[in-house]
């Protein structure tokens, strides 16, 4: 999960909040300081992090608690309230309403933006639109090869030439070609500062070709000084929105994120990762919600939706509640859960799971588990796949041998098979907390043999 320590601490603090006797001020004022630390390692603006720290006493003080919340109840509301309010309030979807929808990628050079011109196209390829890929960038050498190579990964059409030295010959080149499709992403040059040049190249650019979002690609890793480069791009070229790139692997993202929200240039992507699908809208609610172990269904189920169709899934639903699923199904159900990213990244968006602080070993073991059970499934019949009860000794040795595996692993997925049925009708009707206090019982979701 992206800003693994601030999470860490903040959900430290939500543990201290709900194992509390009663919630007072010295208990808020231990809480305050808590956020206070977390924020400023995460590098968030000093004058931010004491105005929502003021924030939230004021709240506590003048704010009563509704019908159905406790005082705990409350506090954790306002932090998760004003955590989000920091990183930019309501999300700003990206609407295409018309075609062809045009999206300009803006930024300066190491910001990403080529991978993230790429992650964009495959994340509306995903939905359903038809998109291209336009290369302008004609000051980087071989930023024409290395965005053919992102869009032949992804299977989205690349327009481009790198024999030619301005950007909007290249478009215009195009133009015809470029008005079949629903979305295009022109990725645009970069230099190592905001220059006159890349100003005068930028606006021409827009004049000529007419954007609908010019979007700023900013690396995570610059923190606070996204404030500065934000704003500065916003007068240059008109920028409508933010990507915020590398989220993963920097502290200083908590200073990227808040510091674009203060700009008021609206963070709309984030990537989390270097995988093509370490890509997502940011949501600063959900967002807020995973950082405090809250989950962000919003982002579990276009993860879902991603992973597997709806009328496959709604098909499957219906077999595992009703527990008639076979090998076949539990190995699509597999498949999808690993297009969907890594387990901690999955269980992050759970409510009710985000919070169980799942040892790391634990998942990465699961992930590697999850590997070696898609060899042995694919080392099975038709037969053995629809019903596992005709799989004795002589078949698993066979199976095990054909996957590199041992027979104490067929054995485990077989076991594996048994006892979800047994879970899944002891999970069936149960609410969020239920669930979260059953996976604690079974010593969280070890015992689920994942």
């Amino acid at each position: 999960m992206v800003l693994d320590k601030l999470g860490e601490s903040l959900r430290s603090a939500i543990s201290r909040i709900k194992q509390a006797i009663f919630v007072d001020e010295k208990l808020l004022n231990t809480i305050v300081k808590e956020l206070q630390k977390a924020l400023i390692q995460s590098d968030v603006n000093v004058k931010l992090v004491f105005e929502i720290s003021n924030n939230i006493k004021k709240r506590f003080k003048e704010e009563k608690p509704i019908p159905g919340l406790s005082q705990k109840d409350l506090v954790i509301k306002i932090l998760y309230e004003e955590l989000a309010n920091l990183l930019g309030g309501e999300p700003r979807p990206l609407e295409i309403n018309k075609k062809p929808f045009k999206i300009f990628l803006v930024g300066l050079f190491g910001s990403g933006k080529t991978t993230t011109a790429a992650k964009l196209a495959n994340y509306f390829s995903k939905r359903g639109y038809k998109v291209a890929l336009v290369q302008t960038d004609t000051w980087r050498p071989a930023a024409y090869e290395q965005l053919k190579q992102l869009g032949e990964r992804i299977k989205v059409p690349v327009f481009g030439n790198p024999s030619e030295k301005d950007p909007l010959k290249i478009y215009k080149s195009f133009e015809s070609q470029l008005n079949e499709f629903d979305i295009i992403i022109v990725d645009t040059a970069g230099r190592d500062a905001l220059s006159d040049d890349l100003i005068e190249e930028l606006n021409n650019l827009y004049k000529n070709i007419q954007p609908d979002e010019v979007l700023l690609v900013l690396s995570a890793d610059i923190g606070q000084t996204a404030e500065k480069q934000a704003t500065k791009f916003h007068e240059a070229a008109n920028i409508t929105g933010v990507i915020i790139t590398k989220l993963d692997g920097t502290a200083k993202g908590g200073g990227a994120l808040s510091a674009c929200a203060v700009t008021n240039a609206k963070v709309m992507f984030v990537g989390t990762g270097e995988k093509i699908n370490d890509f997502e809208q940011f949501d600063p609610k959900g967002f807020v919600g995973r950082l405090l172990g809250l989950g962000d269904l919003n982002a579990l189920l276009e993860k879902a939706k991603e992973a597997i169709a709806e009328e496959e899934a709604k098909d499957l639903s219906d077999k595992f509640l009703k527990g008639e699923f076979n090998l076949i199904d539990l190995y699509k159900q597999i498949e999808s859960v690993k297009k969907m990213g890594p387990l901690n990244k999955v269980l992050s968006l759970v409510p009710g799971l985000g919070s169980l602080n799942v040892p790391k070993e634990m998942l990465e073991m699961q992930d590697a588990k999850l590997d070696k059970w898609r060899h042995i499934f694919n080392s099975m019949t038709k037969q053995e796949l629809e019903d596992p009860s005709v799989i004795d000794l002589s078949r698993m040795e066979r199976i095990a041998k054909g996957a590199g595996v041992s027979v104490s692993d067929v054995r485990e997925i077989l076991k594996y098979y048994k006892q979800s049925k047994k879970v899944i009708k002891m999970f069936k009707g149960k609410s969020t907390k239920q669930l979260e206090k059953m996976a604690k019982k079974l010593g969280g979701l070890g015992n689920l043999q994942l």
